[in-house]
């Protein structure tokens, strides 16, 4: 009798694909945060946000533990690639919200996969965006309009993100991608 794994192969493949394309995006997305912060900075949740579609795409495809993480690692590998002076907070920031989206699905103990829960991880990761960013880029010298823009869009950031994570990852899934269980 054959014993299967859930870090087969074939999922560690599909972990890497959906880490290289969603790397590139965040490799650009770090590309253009320093501009972003110096020119609009209520806008960068928006920039940041992108760094959700790792865990995202993975879990709403594969539908396995640890894919949110192993994804986002080797997004954050590949993101490293266009700045690599940033490669620790690319890292960081995979750690820190692959765990979160592991958390997530770890509370339904990987058996709920409901678009709910993805929303839910990203509204965890939107208020610590904004809790971080804002001490980081000094949100109290702004003016008011400014400060809740800006908390409105850390917030929503990745909430949208998340929504295109998962149209993404629903597509990859009837295409056919997600491993036969």
């Amino acid at each position: 009798m054959r014993t299967r794994t859930a870090l087969n192969t074939r999922t560690l493949l599909i972990c890497a694909a959906i880490g290289v394309a969603t790397g590139i995006l965040g490799g650009i997305a770090g590309t253009v945060t320093l501009g972003v912060l110096a020119v609009v900075p209520y806008v960068y949740g928006l920039v940041l946000g992108v760094h959700v579609l790792p865990g995202i795409i993975a879990q709403e495809v594969l539908r396995r533990p640890l894919v949110a993480l192993i994804t986002h690692v080797v997004a954050a590998l590949i993101s490293s690639a266009f700045n690599p002076v940033w490669a620790m907070r690319f890292i960081g920031t995979a750690l820190l919200f692959g765990a979160i989206q592991e958390g997530v699905a770890a509370l339904t103990r990987y058996r709920a996969w409901g678009r709910w829960r993805f929303f839910v991880s990203a509204a965890i990761i939107g208020v610590i965006v904004a809790a971080v960013v804002g001490v980081v880029v000094d949100l109290a010298r702004f003016e008011l309009w400014v400060q809740v823009v800006y908390l409105v869009v850390s917030v929503l950031g990745p909430i949208a993100w998340t929504a295109i994570g998962v149209a993404i990852g629903n597509s990859l899934r009837r295409a056919g991608i997600a491993p036969a269980t």
